[in-house]
């Protein structure tokens, strides 16, 4: 096949793809607000109504060629109407299996240390997103660095070093707060040490 060949396939696809996408907006476009409809007059809401629209028209572009130019409304609505029974499928199979699920013994919350002060908390959001996610795990949620590897996706030696990381970043951005706030009491005459404060810091030291 020539070069002069190939360049006009890959235009003819090129003109195909924009035809078609001109086509799906002007569809999408003038269907919207019926198929929305169609949720709403079956008391379909919120996400549920978001995902019967969404599925509808992705069916509609897969299928494009099959949607009826001159009167694609009754074809979309076919389609709004297999969406909505699988949904319904997908409910009675989802509730079916809740129900054979055993009860949950009842059991208190993990512990959440609630009385962490301020400084462990703009310590915490001063550090990067991947810093605080790897020690909230180690320190509050009780994972070892071993288990933390497998939740954040990557291997036990990187989420050591990552963890070592962050404990150092931590420490400095705690250490910053303590002098801010200890120039702060002095100047006020009312500087004193939170024990429980330092003691939750440790936690995210060692």
């Amino acid at each position: 096949m020539s070069r002069v060949t190939t360049a006009l396939k890959r235009t003819e696809l090129d003109v195909s793809m924009d035809a078609s996408q001109r086509r799906f907006e002007a569809l999408f476009r003038a269907h919207y607000p019926a198929v929305r409809r169609y949720a709403y007059h079956r008391a379909i809401t919120g996400s549920n109504a978001d995902d019967l629209v969404a599925e509808t028209f992705i069916v509609a572009w897969r299928r494009l060629d099959a949607v009826p130019i001159d009167d694609a409304l009754p074809w979309l609505l076919a389609v709004a109407g297999n969406v909505q029974r699988n949904q319904a499928r997908s409910h009675r199979r989802y509730q079916a299996l809740i129900e054979r699920l055993p009860s949950p013994q009842s059991s208190p919350p993990p512990a959440i240390p609630s009385d962490v002060g301020p400084q462990i908390r703009a310590a915490l959001a001063a550090l990067s997103d991947d810093d605080r996610e790897i020690l909230l795990l180690v320190a509050w949620d009780g994972l070892t660095p071993q288990q933390a590897a497998v939740a954040i996706g990557t291997t036990p030696g990187s989420a050591r070093l990552r963890l070592h990381r962050a404990r150092k970043r931590f420490a400095t951005q705690f250490e910053l707060g303590s002098v801010r706030t200890q120039k702060r009491a002095s100047s006020d005459g009312q500087f004193r040490i939170d024990r429980k404060e330092l003691s939750h810091e440790q936690t995210f030291r060692f």
